[in-house]
């Protein structure tokens, strides 16, 4: 009952998260006993804290009652007024994250019922994509909503540092932190895809969003990477910098271009069939130059 409330109430939420307990729910008996689907209304998204909504148990011939279910932080449900939780729970929630999952916990009738523990699955290419970033020059920070445990293990595993992991942070935390980098001198690129990365993803210098996120990720950012691949992203600033050196090779030769040539023009050394004849070849120089870019290879 615990996993079907809650898969009810996170079928409104984009959150990666609330995608894995909606996907978990039809093998672990998803549906109500009567065999049908929960009714939903009244869908909420607390941000960065969890979601409400009020359930109806579909029965055999009508609907329950609703009843109000809160899925998300444990110290969310307690500031809505939910006695802490019994000490089975807590000693399974403290395993978990030792082990490095996430702790969704799920709440009605004022009370804690249960919990849902999920784990990330971390990309093949993950680790690839950090030690891409770290080629290029960048430092790679890890800023995430999950507990501190499961975000070591992540970032253990993807190769960043201990000390640049930051974890159960709000959205308006996440806002912060690049606040904070911004204010050090630091120019910040911000990588997210879910609601609770948009705010971080405007304030960013560059945000890139992936092209799997969310709508709202998508339109915070300034840049979309159509793949849901963290090497992507490492693609696109290396294309951005090629581009970049191939601009500013082009208006060097341009300008250089017009500096030796206009004072031979002055003093009649260069004749009009001469510098017609230049000022092709250049524009031919810049157009080829540029179309180097096509030889680009992805990683």
């Amino acid at each position: 009952l615990v996993l079907a409330r809650a898969a009810a109430v996170e079928r409104g939420s984009e959150h990666p998260i609330a995608r894995a307990v909606v996907a978990a729910a039809p093998s672990a008996g998803g549906t109500n006993a009567g065999g049908a689907n929960p009714m939903v209304e009244g869908f909420r998204n607390h941000e960065g804290r969890g979601v409400t909504a009020y359930v109806s148990d579909l029965g055999d011939a009508a609907a329950t009652a609703p009843v109000e279910v809160a899925v998300g932080r444990l110290a969310w449900l307690l500031e809505r007024g939910c006695p802490a939780p019994d000490a089975e729970l807590t000693t399974a929630a403290a395993d978990a994250m030792a082990d490095g999952r996430t702790c969704v916990w799920v709440a009605w009738d004022g009370a804690v019922q249960g919990l849902i523990t999920v784990s990330d699955t971390i990309k093949p290419t993950s680790a690839q994509a950090i030690a891409g970033f770290a080629r290029l020059g960048l430092r790679p920070i890890l800023l995430t909503g999950d507990n501190a445990a499961a975000a070591r293990a992540v970032a253990s595993a993807t190769g960043i540092p201990a000390d640049a992991v930051v974890a159960d942070v709000l959205p308006a935390d996440k806002v912060a932190a690049v606040t904070a980098l911004q204010a050090q001198g630091a120019v910040v690129a911000m990588v997210g895809d879910g609601v609770n990365d948009a705010a971080a993803l405007a304030q960013a210098d560059l945000g890139i969003a992936m092209g799997t996120g969310s709508d709202v990720a998508i339109e915070a950012s300034d840049l979309t990477v159509v793949r849901g691949d963290l090497v992507a992203a490492v693609d696109a600033v290396r294309l951005s910098r090629a581009t970049l050196r191939t601009i500013k090779g082009n208006l060097f030769w341009a300008f250089a271009y017009n500096v030796a040539a206009i004072p031979l023009a002055a003093f009649g050394m260069l004749t009009p069939m001469i510098a017609g004849a230049a000022m092709a070849f250049s524009s031919v120089f810049v157009v080829t130059n540029s179309l180097r870019l096509r030889r680009f290879q992805a990683s």
